[in-house]
């Protein structure tokens, strides 16, 4: 088994691909090793010391690291914990497990405006920033402002700020007048 690496722009974050499908549908994110439970995957990715987050894509995991490590010490042993794991036949997350963690329901009188944001970031917005080992989600939508939910590479990466202000806001606003301004938020 070969697995490819490839930097994120953020810098304490890696994205790992396998060769081979991590997730059929959705993304799973792991914010913390409590999270990891049902992911034998993300367990034994959390085991290697100053690892603070995991995250899964179709094809990718994306692994956020404490700025205290550096990767040269700790990329070796993420690499063979995602070999072990693959050559183990385990699953990558549990029957009944969090998986496809997608856009947040939403009701009321808004509904067509928060359907047009969901195409809008299916289409355009999730395809790219998965190209970066992360993902972003519709949280919520109320008076104009959109509030996204970042994960993966994403959460807590440098240049996150920009990417939400210059290009989703500025996508979002200019095919949907209704939105006026889009937030980050922390579940």
């Amino acid at each position: 088994m070969f697995i490819q690496t490839e930097s994120t722009p953020n810098p304490a974050t890696l994205k790992f691909l396998p060769g081979q499908t991590v997730l059929e549908a959705g993304t799973a994110d792991f914010p913390s090793a409590e999270a990891a439970g049902k992911s034998p995957l993300a367990q034994r990715i959390f085991a290697v010391g100053g690892v603070t987050g995991v995250f899964f894509g179709n094809d990718f995991v994306t692994v956020t690291k404490d700025d205290a490590v550096e990767w040269d010490h700790i990329k070796p042993a993420v690499l063979g914990a995602v070999m072990e794991h693959y050559q183990s036949g385990q699953p990558v997350i549990d029957e009944g497990g969090q998986q496809a963690s997608g856009h947040a329901e939403h009701s009321g009188e808004d509904g067509e405006i928060v359907n047009q944001i969901k195409e809008l970031l299916d289409s355009r917005v999730r395809p790219a920033v998965a190209q970066d080992g992360g993902d972003i989600t519709f949280h919520g939508f109320d008076r104009g402002v959109v509030y996204l939910h970042m994960q993966g590479a994403c959460a807590g990466c440098p240049s996150s700020t920009l990417t939400l202000k210059m290009g989703i806001e500025n996508l979002l606003r200019h095919y949907i007048p209704e939105v006026t301004e889009v937030r980050p938020v922390a579940v």
